[in-house]
């Protein structure tokens, strides 16, 4: 496939210019004049610079890699279909989708709603764990969770391999946690199959730990995570959280959003937080 320049060029200053300031979260200025978002606001939500997403809208620069279109889809909050017709005009083949394949797009709706939390901790997490996108007190709450690679980006697999994991988490919960991460992992290998990342991150767990594998041999499923997840934060101590789940069956994403009752002393302490920020976590 060859990059179709003057159709990409077209289509990305179109999606541009029908996105909004409060559909992604970014506030409205009085004297805001331009039709839609701006150059530099788009680039920066592709984790790109401006000039190189101004050379594209002017048919010009490098092929975009298949990465560079992944992060531009989610930046312009394309719809799979609007995603896979970005990837035909840069002349790379759309990723295979399935019902209920697992995937990294996020959904535009469930962007909207992340982008309308800012001041609350939450995130958009896969069926396996691993962190697509968090809010910035969600950051202060848990750490940034986004940058890991490999099976490490799955906090199942962080769970069983890296002991730092375990601190952000009430001691007495993590006897639970533990058979909850193995039995969510048994379901989605069940449901992937055989050669699945599910599989596979199974594998590698039964070959590095020993409580893995014990609680992998009792077969255990349905265990569901708790509606109040406790929380030993550095900087703030101890936290009650509800933890609610918004799901994304196409997807098979999950919105997680996390709040306290108001006037508890969990509520004052998430306050706090917002105000120091995720200084103290990684």
């Amino acid at each position: 496939m060859e990059i179709d320049r003057t159709a990409l060029a077209a289509f990305l200053r179109r999606r541009r210019e029908l996105l909004q300031s409060e559909n992604v979260g970014l506030p409205r200025g009085p004297r805001r004049r331009t039709v839609g978002l701006r150059r530099e606001e788009v680039a920066e939500l592709c984790h790109m610079s401006t000039d190189y997403y101004a050379r594209l809208e002017r048919e010009r620069g490098p092929q975009p890699s298949e990465s560079m279109i992944a992060s531009m889809a989610q930046g312009l909050h394309l719809s799979l279909d609007e995603r896979d017709h970005l990837f035909r005009l840069a002349g790379h083949a759309p990723p295979v989708r399935g019902t209920g394949a697992v995937g990294e797009h996020i959904s535009p709706g469930l962007l909207r709603v992340l982008d309308r939390l800012a001041d609350t901790p939450a995130e958009v997490v896969t069926e396996l764990g691993e962190t697509l996108r968090q809010t910035p007190l969600g950051v202060a709450l848990t750490g940034d969770t986004t940058g890991f690679a490999g099976p490490a980006r799955s906090i199942g697999y962080r769970w069983f391999t890296d002991p730092g994991t375990r601190a952000l988490y009430e001691p007495a919960d993590h006897a639970f946690l533990s058979r909850m991460f193995v039995s969510g992992l048994r379901e989605v290998a069940a449901l992937r199959g055989p050669g699945s990342r599910a599989s596979h991150y199974a594998e590698l767990l039964l070959a590095r730990s020993d409580e893995f594998r014990d609680l992998w041999d009792r077969h255990e499923v349905g265990i569901r995570p708790h509606h109040v997840k406790r929380f030993v934060h550095p900087e703030v101590g101890a936290l009650e959280l509800n933890c609610q789940t918004l799901l994304d069956p196409d997807q098979s994403h999950r919105l997680v959003v996390y709040t306290a009752v108001p006037g508890s002393e969990s509520h004052e302490r998430l306050r706090l937080l917002a105000v120091i920020g995720p200084r103290a976590l990684r």
